[in-house]
């Protein structure tokens, strides 16, 4: 049997994966890096992205907002501070939220606070859409 990789996908809220695959491909700060079975150890910050998991010919795609890559002896853990999979996301949702922060940004009468919080929710939405 061929080499797997130990695989631990964790959000605040919960354990999303845990499981061997065969490779991960990682958004990191410095760019996409690849993991494999024996992958020499590092750690990484993650960058806005979808992880791909791979295990024979299945596919997982999860997008990650922020959190750390952790590569050991042992396997490969990401702790993200937001993981959501791919198949979950809602594109039409996504487009009628992203619209209405704009109009939230484009109301001149709009507090600092709440267009600080428009701007913030605009940019994790792109975020989201671009996953898609």
């Amino acid at each position: 049997m061929a080499d797997k990789l130990s695989f631990n996908l964790v959000s605040p809220e919960k354990q999303l994966l845990s499981e061997d695959v065969d490779q991960v491909d990682v958004p990191g700060a410095d760019g996409i890096f690849g993991v494999l079975p024996n992958h020499a150890p590092f750690m990484s910050t993650l960058a806005p992205g979808v992880v791909h998991v791979r295990n024979g010919g299945d596919e997982n795609r999860i997008f990650v907002r922020g959190g750390f890559a952790d590569v050991t002896p042992a396997g490969l853990t990401i702790l993200a501070e937001e993981a959501i999979f791919v198949a979950d996301l809602d594109a039409q949702e996504i487009a009628r939220r992203i619209k209405d922060c704009e109009e939230d940004l484009s109301d001149s009468d709009t507090q600092p606070a709440t267009l600080a919080r428009a701007q913030a929710e605009l940019a994790q939405l792109k975020e989201l859409q671009a996953a898609l």
